[in-house]
Formats: structure tokens, C-alpha cells, sequence
């Protein structure tokens, strides 16, 4: 029988066991990363079973009348148990939709995990999403390289890594936070977007503590200077440069470009994918097109990642419809 159960702080290591062995979830949905900034949530989160066996994990929190899988994540959505079934999938979705509304909670909003980073074919939701009347509230394109099919760097790439190498610049992985923090990535942020990191310094070197396989910082100095450097989230699956940020002599030292390359060839060894995060704007509407020439120049190309909106009650009329 399929049972759904609000998380508590005691069921800690059962969640944390289960999105390491899950099919689909990642570090930042263990709870050592999201309770980071738990103070900002009314956390939410569920974990579905079928007797003692748990089937699903949702990573949410609350806000008025809406639950959100997860605002305060990168993406969210159901992480399933790596040997789930479809119909136990669907179960568990109807389930939780049907908790939900029981809540008093009208409306599902979900952030999905993109494909690239699930270890097993996990498109389950999408399709339950379709039965259920969802709406698609955000369709971001995101730009990946694919390790298996590798189009390397067109010339413009390969000519900053000239300048670099002409410059002698070293690159290495240092996990110097704080450095990257003070000296390049916050002033640039300011300077340039009118904005600050996610992450306070504090926070990123908490979660480097938690997840030092997870999470490792990469730096490159001029003359011993440090000129520029990129925050790298690894998973199972996927390299993802968190941050990225140079100083003012980026171009002219090519350390930006010697950054990428190195991160994309150190850490590849087991993994499928690079991702270089979303290139779109205002719910995708607006494509950013300076993002889409840089890493279309490093060999990524497009997948794209949705955002999902829909009624609890709609549980009431869901089923499937099987031959």
C-alpha cells in the first residue's frame, strides 16, 4: 500500500541513503546541501512508500498554497528508486497529489531534473505531468557537451588557449575558496550584473566541507596572481561549473577558456556530460545570444529543461489508460 510521509530530521539517513541510491538524484538533494538554507523554506519535503519500501523522494517546501519542488534548488521533482516500476511510479505521483490537496495545498509547482543527470531513463513525470493536465510554466535551453560525441573547441576557443599558454598561466585544483570569493567572484558579480553569488563564502566552503567529492574549486594564477577561477559541481553523470568568473584581463590572458578546458578534460573521466547551465531568459522567452556563441564555440549543444505547474485536485481524474 502506498503511503505518503512528510519528512522530519529524523529520517535524515533513510533520505540520504536513498538519493545515493536513487536512479535519478544528485548531492544537492542530500540533505547536508539543502538544509544549508533551510531557514528560508517552510520545508515540505515527502518520501513515498510502498510498506517499508521507499519508492520516491520529493525534495519541496511550502508557500501559502503552493508546494515547490524546490525553489531554493537548482531543480527538484521526484527522484525515484533506481528499480521503481512505471505503475508504482504513477502511484506514487497520484499519491502525492492527493496528499497534497488533503493539505490543503492547491497547486504543485516542479522544477525537473534534467535528464543528463539521471543514471537510468527516468522521464516518468514528464509523461505523468501530461496526464494530469499540467502546464509547462518555463522552458529553459541549456547548453551541454556530450563526452561521447565531443566536437572540441572551434578556432576562437583554441586561440585563448594560445594567449594562455603564451602567458604562462597555471591552472590547478585548489579548493581555494576564498580567494575566488573576495578577489574575483564577488566585485565581478557587482561590477557586472549588479549582483552577488548564490552562495555566500561561507556557505560554499560549509558545503565543500560536506561534499568535498562533490564540489571542488579550480584556479588559475598569472604570475602567481589569481586571475580567474570556476566553482565545479560533479555528480554522477554530469560536470557543472557553478561560478565562473575572471578579472578585467580575462580576454587578453585567455584564462577563461584555459579554465573550461581544463575542467572539462580533468573531470570527465566517468561521466556522460558537461553541463554550461541555462543560456535563456525571462521563462525562456529571451535567449542570451553572447552565452550561446561562447559555448556553441566549446562544443555544447542544446537540451532543453521545464518547469511544471499544476492543480492537486487533478488527482481526482487521474489514471492510466492501459490496453
Amino acid at each position: 500500500m502506498i503511503q505518503v510521509k512528510r519528512y522530519t530530521a529524523t529520517d535524515q539517513e533513510a533520505w540520504d541513503a536513498f538519493i545515493g541510491e536513487s536512479k535519478n538524484g544528485t548531492f544537492i538533494l542530500k540533505r547536508g546541501f539543502m538544509d544549508y538554507h533551510k531557514d528560508r523554506f517552510d520545508d515540505h519535503s515527502l518520501m513515498v512508500y510502498d510498506d517499508q519500501r521507499l519508492l520516491a523522494a520529493v525534495p519541496a517546501h511550502v508557500l501559502k498554497d503552493t508546494m515547490y519542488a524546490h525553489q531554493g534548488l537548482t531543480y527538484g521533482g521526484f527522484v525515484w528508486a533506481k528499480k521503481i516500476k512505471f505503475n508504482e511510479a504513477f502511484d506514487c505521483f497520484q499519491k502525492v497529489l492527493a496528499y497534497a490537496d488533503l493539505q490543503g495545498i492547491k497547486n504543485l509547482v516542479v522544477k525537473e531534473i534534467p535528464r543528463i543527470y539521471a543514471q537510468l531513463p527516468s522521464d516518468e513525470l514528464d509523461y505523468f505531468f501530461h496526464l494530469a493536465g499540467a502546464n509547462c510554466i518555463k522552458k529553459d535551453v541549456a547548453m551541454v557537451i556530450d563526452y561521447d560525441e565531443a566536437l572540441g573547441f572551434e578556432k576562437n576557443r583554441r586561440e585563448g588557449l594560445n594567449r594562455a599558454k603564451r602567458h604562462d598561466l597555471k591552472v590547478v585544483c585548489d579548493n581555494n575558496f576564498s580567494a575566488f570569493w573576495q578577489e574575483i567572484l564577488t566585485p565581478g558579480l557587482a561590477h557586472k550584473h549588479k549582483t552577488h553569488p548564490v552562495h555566500s563564502l561561507a556557505e560554499i566552503e560549509l558545503l565543500a566541507e560536506r561534499f568535498p567529492d562533490n564540489i571542488k574549486q579550480v584556479s588559475v594564477y598569472h604570475q602567481g596572481k589569481l586571475v580567474a577561477g570556476t566553482t565545479v559541481f560533479l555528480t554522477p553523470t554530469v560536470v557543472h561549473p557553478q561560478y565562473v568568473m575572471g578579472n578585467d584581463d580575462k580576454n587578453k590572458l585567455g584564462s577563461i577558456d584555459l579554465a573550461y578546458n581544463y575542467i572539462i578534460d580533468h573531470f570527465a573521466k566517468g561521466r556522460r556530460y558537461f553541463d554550461f547551465n541555462t543560456s535563456s531568459e525571462q521563462n525562456g522567452a529571451l535567449l542570451n545570444s553572447g552565452l550561446l556563441f561562447w559555448k556553441q564555440s566549446c562544443g555544447a549543444r542544446c537540451i532543453t529543461i521545464n518547469q511544471y505547474a499544476l492543480e492537486t485536485k487533478n488527482h481526482n481524474d487521474l489514471k492510466l489508460n492501459l490496453k
